[in-house]
């Protein structure tokens, strides 16, 4: 499984944007889609996910919840996450992830800056 991302990018507080994730390969085997970021000298934090059940069921962390929405296609192709009411310390480089039965996979990190 490839994973490319796209978005990310310099803001203000209070602002929103929206990182969007393709998958290729064997997307067949996608169980979970979503997002993880780390800021530097800190560890990769989880922040969304979208599963392949038939909900498209979504996790989200407490520091997330309620601001950022994750989505995802029918074939697990695709990830979106909107971010809305963007604060400082959302600043890190968010990375897409996909697991599946036997390993993770990482995309390549995104930038997202949020200014005071």
């Amino acid at each position: 499984v490839q994973l490319q991302a796209s978005g990310g990018g310099l803001v203000q507080t209070g602002s929103s944007l929206s990182l969007s994730c393709v998958a290729s390969g064997a997307t067949f085997k996608i169980i979970h889609i979503g997002w993880y970021r780390q800021d530097p000298g800190k560890q990769r934090e989880f922040v969304a996910r979208v599963s392949g059940d038939s909900d498209r069921s979504t996790l989200y962390s407490d520091s997330v919840k309620g601001r950022f929405t994750v989505s995802g296609d029918n074939a697990m192709n695709t990830v979106h996450l909107q971010m809305n009411n963007l604060k400082p310390e959302d600043t890190a480089v968010y990375y897409c992830w996909a697991r599946t039965r036997d390993r993770a996979y990482w995309g390549q990190g995104t930038l997202v800056t949020v200014s005071s």
